[in-house]
């Protein structure tokens, strides 16, 4: 099958121009103006700009967490992702303390498997660092293309790990080519204040933001990066929130560390307000959780810095039923909220329509950085020759409101309910084919695959 798309504006990391794109079967053809290409099928996208089908870091697919699972599976969450105009997701496979890293990597892909809408790949989280685990390192990174680690400062008693273990990994890792991620907030601190609120009966949704003050991310944040940097390891903070955080990072440049960082489009967007509603904060408690209006200022600031890459989601949507798990007690809130569907077109409207970001850096921090930082590109994250064609058709001044009625993630609620948007995806391609077009899903279960990724 061959798809041909006409006078769109192309827009990648670097370039913006009207052009053709010519695809052939999963991969990209030619590029240029005024291609005669005989195509099985062909769409007129004038008047609309074409970029890199958006690529997700940070997603919790059918994840376990606090006695249920995150409600969005493989089939609804990338079928929300495709609608959302993100054709790659990576997520994160969770080690069961006790036991191998290969038994958890088994666990997901009975989950992955046959069930995906959109391509995939996996971070390997590791919660449990010993000799065992430290020998099947090198098998995931050179046969089986997982190359990057994640790693909990948080979550006492379940994920976290202490730093004996990390700088194990760390050395580890670098040996093999890989990267460490980190969730970067001090556990024992949080564990210490979130035991404090509950002992005083402060238990609202206001009390999950208050165990976790600023302070705990940027400390967890210094210490990995002051670890990174006498391993040598390559080293990328998720989710990062906070001006103090951030200014860790800031510091590590002065002596020519690079340190990859990601936020997410809730901290760039929400603040810690929400929480003071204590009916609705449940929907909003995510670890860590959502700061001031000075750390928004900081997140933008960074990324016209360079000093944040990515903006990814954290991705792990919960039922409200889900949610009333800790109606009585803050600490039994599953944490997480739903935003694969709405990354893109809110980072549009809010980004590059309100001139806080050229529409060359929107690619990069969607899509392009992503694929270099985890060894996909240039077969993700690019519109070149030879690269998958996964692209959105993007109609950027059509205006819509975001709602739990509308969207399709399956989850009974919206974190930006009611928020009015400009810019749409209008059609999205994976892989040479027509995975979405006028809000139709043209793709079947399992279209999605696997990618193996490379050591940078």
């Amino acid at each position: 099958m061959s798809l041909i798309i006409k006078n769109g504006r192309v827009v990648t990391a670097s370039e913006d121009f009207t052009g053709d794109i010519f695809i052939e079967g999963e991969t990209i053809s030619s590029i240029g103006k005024d291609l005669q290409y005989p195509a099985d099928q062909i769409i007129n996208a004038e008047g609309l700009l074409i970029f890199p089908g958006g690529i997700d870091p940070h997603v919790h697919l059918d994840m376990p967490f606090m006695g249920t699972f995150s409600s969005d599976n493989y089939e609804s969450g990338t079928t929300a992702a495709l609608h959302g105009g993100t054709t790659m997701v990576i997520d994160f496979i969770l080690q069961t303390q006790g036991k191998s890293l290969y038994s958890a990597l088994e666990e997901w892909r009975g989950r992955s498997d046959g069930n995906a809408m959109c391509d995939y790949s996996f971070h390997m989280a590791v919660t449990d660092f010993n000799e065992n685990t430290r020998r099947e390192i090198r098998d995931l990174v050179e046969k089986e293309g997982i190359t990057s680690f994640k790693t909990f400062m948080a979550y006492k008693g379940a994920l976290m790990i202490d730093d004996r273990q990390m700088i194990g990994l760390m050395n580890e890792v670098r040996d093999c080519g890989g990267m460490v991620t980190v969730h970067a907030t001090n556990g024992d601190m949080i564990d210490y204040l979130v035991s404090k609120h509950r002992a005083e009966g402060k238990l609202t949704p206001l009390y999950h933001y208050l165990s976790q003050p600023e302070i705990t991310e940027s400390e967890a944040a210094g210490r990995f990066v002051d670890m990174a940097y006498h391993t040598g390891v390559r080293s990328y903070i998720v989710h990062l929130t906070c001006e103090g955080a951030l200014n860790q990072v800031r510091e590590a440049t002065m002596r020519n560390q690079k340190v990859n960082v990601e936020t997410c489009i809730q901290y760039l967007l929400l603040d810690a307000s929400l929480y003071e509603n204590d009916n609705e904060g449940a929907k909003w408690v995510m670890s860590p959780p959502l700061r001031q209006k000075k750390d928004q200022e900081t997140l933008w600031a960074g990324i016209q810095q360079g000093l944040v890459q990515v903006v990814g989601t954290d991705h792990c949507p919960f039922m409200w039923e889900q949610k009333l798990m800790g109606e009585k007690d803050f600490s039994k809130i599953p944490n997480g909220h739903p935003a694969i569907e709405h990354r893109m077109e809110l980072l549009y409207s809010e980004g590059v329509k309100k001139g806080r970001i050229s529409i060359n850096k929107f690619v990069e921090l969607t899509s392009t950085n992503a694929a270099k930082i985890f060894g996909m590109f240039p077969r993700k994250g690019n519109l070149g020759i030879g690269a998958d064609a996964d692209l959105v058709i993007f109609d950027q001044e059509k205006k819509h409101t975001i709602s739990a009625k509308t969207h399709h993630m399956n989850v009974d609620y919206s974190a930006y309910e009611g928020w009015e948007v400009t810019g749409k995806v209008s059609s999205v391609v994976s892989r040479g084919k027509i995975a979405v077009s006028d809000g139709k899903l043209n793709v079947a279960k399992g279209h999605g695959q696997f990618i193996a990724r490379k050591t940078i």
